[in-house]
């Protein structure tokens, strides 16, 4: 054996060495700690626990992933992007995942699944709304904060609109995301179910961001749906169109 292969052996000897009994703690030298806040560990760096997890969805929003266990790939050290396999869970909210970290505002989500309750659309839109989403999300490349890339499913299942009279039934909808090197971040909505019908798109190229959507139904709309939809969307015929350009 050559001496740069007795070298490299060494080095992963001390990294398998250093995972297995450094303190869990240390993984907030690792994660970027403007996007993730964890305390409450218990365990090793290389395989531990944290009894709480926050994850920054916004510049004053965090989305509650509770308890957390993970486990740390020792060889991903030796190439400078740790490679972490992550469970949560928070009540009935769940999250299963692989994240590699690439510095501080970067990272690589594979083969992530999650199920949350639809109530944090409305930290995105002034509407009461329910029913429970589910994402699986083979891979997203995260860059500078920003998703640049992917491919996954989004679907919100058994919508419900919280009307001042009571829980209206939506449906069920999906988003498809894909992208295209050289292209922007884009997903197709679909209605899968439901008596409420939307189509469209949405589409994220660098901050700037677009959301198209025609919400209609094959009978009228509830009287309060439609007034409700008029705060946000501009009628068209029978349906009402969701437009939304921003910055994020």
């Amino acid at each position: 054996m050559s001496r740069v292969s007795r070298l490299a052996v060494l080095l992963l000897l001390f990294a398998v060495a250093l995972a297995a009994s450094a303190p869990a703690h240390l993984l907030n030298r690792l994660v970027p700690r403007d996007t993730l806040y964890l305390q409450g560990f218990a365990g090793s760096l290389w395989r531990g626990s944290a009894s709480r997890c926050a994850l920054r969805i916004g510049p004053s929003r965090y989305l509650q992933l509770g308890a957390v266990q993970w486990s740390l790939s020792p060889l991903s050290l030796l190439r400078l992007a740790p490679r972490i396999r992550v469970h949560s869970s928070w009540g009935p909210q769940q999250l299963v995942g692989i994240a590699v970290l690439r510095d501080a505002r970067s990272m690589d989500l594979e083969q992530v699944e999650a199920r949350v309750s639809a109530d944090l659309l409305r930290q995105l839109v002034p509407v009461a709304l329910g029913g429970s989403l589910s994402l699986q999300l083979p891979s997203l490349r995260i860059r500078q904060s920003l998703p640049v890339a992917g491919e996954g499913r989004l679907v919100w299942q058994d919508a419900v609109w919280h009307s001042p009279r009571g829980p209206l039934p939506l449906g069920t909808y999906a988003v498809d995301l894909l992208s295209a090197p050289g292209q922007s971040l884009a997903g197709q909505v679909l209605t899968v179910s439901g008596p409420v019908q939307a189509s469209g798109t949405v589409q994220l190229r660098d901050r700037a961001y677009t959301v198209d959507i025609l919400v209609g139904a094959g009978q009228t709309l509830d009287p309060q749906l439609q007034q409700a939809l008029s705060l946000l969307a501009a009628p068209q015929g029978d349906a009402y169109r969701l437009r939304l350009d921003g910055q994020l």
